[in-house]
C-alpha cells in the first residue's frame, strides 16, 4: 500500500473533506462536534490543522472513516498516514 507523498496528504484530505461535507448525516455531525461555522469553513480548508483534525473525526467513528476510505478508492491506513503526516508538518 502506498503511503501519501506531502502533497498527496493535503489533497487526500481535502477529497476527505469533500467527501464529508458531502454526506448530510456525517457533515451535520463534523459541524455539531467542532462548533466550526461554513465561513470559518470555507475560510480554513486547505489549513493542515484542520485537514488533520477532519481524518481525526473520521477516526473516531470507524463507519465514517471506512465510509470515506472506500469513496476515495484508498485504505483507511492511507487517511491515518496523511493525518499524520499533516500534524507533523510533511504536508
Amino acid at each position: 500500500m502506498p503511503t501519501p507523498t506531502p502533497n498527496d496528504s493535503v489533497a487526500l484530505a481535502l477529497a476527505a473533506l469533500a467527501a464529508t461535507l458531502g454526506e448530510p448525516r456525517r457533515a451535520r455531525r463534523f459541524v455539531d462536534l467542532t462548533g466550526i461555522g461554513t465561513d470559518e469553513l470555507r475560510a480554513r480548508a486547505g489549513e493542515p490543522a484542520l485537514l488533520a483534525a477532519l481524518v481525526r473525526f473520521l477516526e473516531a467513528h470507524e463507519p465514517d472513516l471506512i465510509a470515506v476510505s472506500e469513496e476515495l478508492g484508498v485504505s483507511p491506513d492511507v487517511l491515518v498516514q496523511a493525518r499524520r503526516e499533516l500534524e507533523e508538518g510533511k504536508a
